[in-house]
């Protein structure tokens, strides 16, 4: 099977050394993409983890609610327990467009200076 990319190159970059990562790390540049990480996952993740344990701890102490039937053999507990791939997909969704528009970009940057490129 042929492949169009071209062999890898024998000559490889030179690697930043520790001090390069360390002033790096310590910029102002990274400590932005850092908080813009942070600022959008750490609250999504509690935020998600509260929902997932809601719908155990429902699950576990609201049996009669749980089982109240909406239509059908349909009932709360398995519309609850689908809305927990629904808000799974759209977080994944949300955070894959986030990341685009706001972190890589910013991760771009910083990794075209360390690697020395323009």
């Amino acid at each position: 099977m042929a492949t169009e990319t071209p062999p890898p190159s024998k000559t490889q970059a030179p690697l930043p050394s520790a001090e390069e990562f360390v002033a790096v790390q310590e910029s102002d540049e990274f400590g932005e993409l850092r908080r813009s990480y942070r600022s959008f996952a750490f609250p999504l993740t509690v935020a998600f983890v509260t929902w997932y344990l809601l719908y155990v701890l429902l699950s576990n102490y609201a049996g009669g609610f749980m089982g109240t039937k909406l239509f059908g053999n349909i009932n709360v507990a398995l519309v609850l327990g689908l809305a927990q791939f629904l808000t799974t997909f759209l977080i994944a969704w949300w955070y894959a467009r986030h990341a685009a528009a706001n972190l890589d970009p910013k991760a771009e940057a910083i990794k075209t200076r360390m690697e020395g490129a323009e």
